[in-house]
């Protein structure tokens, strides 16, 4: 994987969270596995850092509230980081064209040709890993299909690693991040040609509209 130039890209608050160390396993891992290929999520990461930063000394007591309003505006003036000090070094083609973001290569290894696949549904194909919060799979979707209309009892973070979808908010291609919350309700469909792949962390199950999908749940731990 390379860097990219998505048009999809991490919700600032999810930002601020993962900044702060606050999301849960599962959704780090995705987000980290974008930042790994987006620079422009990673300079956002960065002044979310800083306004993380001020925020900490606030709510320890360290500054009083107008010395921390001080100090955030005078970390927003600092520098950026140069490019070489990224904690998201991309992997490059040169590498392995096939190479997973190294976020994920702790939990699904290194490439995906070495992937070994397990049967979910219909064309649907699916690797889950063990994390500590959350739930994190890998998902490999063929060409044109359909997925059943759902929403989500929590959050939902799905980064696109090769092919692509389209939905109700859009078209989502390779590097593209979907950031989804419970108020989205929607139904991807896969594009023509080569397979989905994207790896997803939830943090609560999904919600299905169709009777079928929701009989089928408790199997898939979705």
């Amino acid at each position: 994987m390379r860097t990219m130039n998505p048009r999809h890209h991490l919700g600032e608050a999810t930002l601020l969270s993962y900044a702060a160390g606050a999301l849960p396993t599962a959704l780090a891992v995705v987000a980290a596995a974008h930042l790994s290929v987006c620079s422009a999520c990673r300079r956002q990461l960065r002044l979310a850092e800083r306004i993380g930063g001020g925020l900490v000394d606030m709510q320890r007591g360290e500054l009083p509230a107008q010395q921390a309003r001080e100090a955030i505006l005078a970390r927003l003036d600092e520098p950026p980081a140069p490019a070489g000090a990224s904690m998201f070094p991309p992997t490059t083609v040169a590498d392995d064209p096939d190479a997973l973001p190294l976020p994920l290569q702790p939990y699904f290894g290194l490439s995906l040709r070495t992937l070994r696949w397990r049967w979910l549904a219909p064309g649907v194909h699916c690797i889950r890993a063990r994390v500590s919060e959350g739930n994190l799979l890998m998902l490999r979707i063929a060409p044109g299909k359909s997925m059943p209309v759902h929403g989500h009892n929590g959050s939902e973070l799905t980064q696109i690693l090769r092919g692509a979808y389209d939905d109700q908010l859009g078209h989502f291609a390779a590097g593209d991040m979907a950031d989804l919350d419970d108020g989205i309700e929607h139904q991807p469909v896969t594009a023509a040609g080569v397979a989905c792949i994207c790896v997803a962390g939830l943090d609560a199950t999904l919600r299905f509209d169709g009777w079928f999908a929701r009989a089928l749940q408790p199997l898939f731990g979705l």
